[in-house]
């Protein structure tokens, strides 16, 4: 039997909703994956809450990992048994089971687990496209990476590191402090009672910093503008607080001429090409080692609601995973 989350209005946690089918029979390019681990991610709440609206009925959730256990015809460079992980398209991971199409499909290495590849494989993806494709980091520069302790924000400050960046972190807590400096954080900002952009200046001898990534939205978004260097880049790719909205396009050039952009991950995964390269660098790094994926919490499938109210509440550190 297959047992799936889905929801039929937009709300709090008390949409999600469960059914149970038989297994589906995956149609012509398709494979039927049984997940061993599903992948929590801050968009989840965004589909549920209809910040990111959704037709309905409809899934929850982008990431998982598992292992075929049926190919449906015409399916070419997998076989049944393999294990497989993805990234979308299209939201229903929180699941045991689940019909993709092949070419959504990404082979995972041998030595990474279904929790690392679940866990890691969109905030990873997300990571590297942001990092080094969209705001081109190089080593030598200083960079402000808010939510430091987060899913995306210990992967990205290890990403940077690795690359020879200098990073500063932005976090809420003592705890999620630690974790930050021990992922490679040269600086930590305690968002909650320091003012981040006064902080930064301190830190950068005045100068700003010439890239900020903010996946925290509403909060942050003055404290982002205020940390860049004139011609700086805030790169705002998530709405943890709440979305940005009402502004006023001439601040930019008040404060220095600055460049924002809004990135979506699947625009820098949209090709095969694009696909394939940004995977490979994604598994490199984690096999190499130079990218330790932090499962900090797992919950059982079924406490999926426990684990969106957990990470709303930012009760979480690094990636949270669901176990079917």
């Amino acid at each position: 039997m297959l047992k799936r989350a889905y929801f039929d209005q937009h709300g709090g946690t008390e949409v999600i909703q469960w059914a149970e089918e038989d297994l589906p029979t995956p149609g012509p390019g398709e494979v039927l994956i049984e997940h061993g681990a599903i992948g929590l991610n801050f968009i989840d709440t965004y589909h549920r809450t209809g910040l990111y609206p959704v037709d309905l009925p409809s899934g929850l959730g982008l990431e998982a990992a598992g292992r075929i256990i049926t190919l449906g015809e015409g399916v070419s460079g997998y076989s049944e048994g393999d294990r497989v992980a993805y990234m979308g398209p299209g939201l229903g991971a929180y699941a045991t089971h689940r019909v993709m199409p092949a070419s959504a499909l990404f082979a995972v290495p041998g030595s990474v687990s279904d929790e690392i590849a679940a866990a890691a494989i969109l905030k990873a993806a997300t990571t590297e496209g942001l990092v080094e494709r969209c705001a081109r980091v190089a080593a030598g520069d200083t960079v402000l990476v808010h939510a430091a302790a987060g899913g995306v924000g210990l992967i990205m400050v290890q990403w940077l590191k690795a690359l020879g960046a200098h990073v500063i972190g932005t976090v809420s807590s003592e705890v999620k402090g630690v974790l930050a400096g021990e992922a490679g954080c040269d600086h930590v900002i305690r968002y909650d009672h320091e003012d981040i952009a006064a902080r930064v200046h301190d830190i950068t001898n005045g100068a700003g910093v010439p890239t900020v990534f903010d996946g925290v939205g509403k909060d942050t978004f003055e404290a982002s503008l205020d940390s860049l260097s004139p011609r700086g880049l805030l790169v705002s790719f998530g709405n943890a607080s709440g979305a940005v909205d009402g502004v006023n396009l001439g601040i930019l050039a008040q404060k220095g001429s600055l460049f924002v952009t809004r990135p979506t991950l699947f625009h820098y995964y949209a090709t095969p090409q694009d696909r394939a390269a940004g995977m490979a660098r994604v598994w490199d790094m984690i096999v190499s080692d130079k990218l330790s994926v932090t499962v900090g919490q797992t919950y059982n499938l079924a406490d999926a609601a426990q684990a969106h109210r957990d990470l709303e509440a930012r009760l979480t550190t690094g990636s949270t995973v669901l176990l079917p």
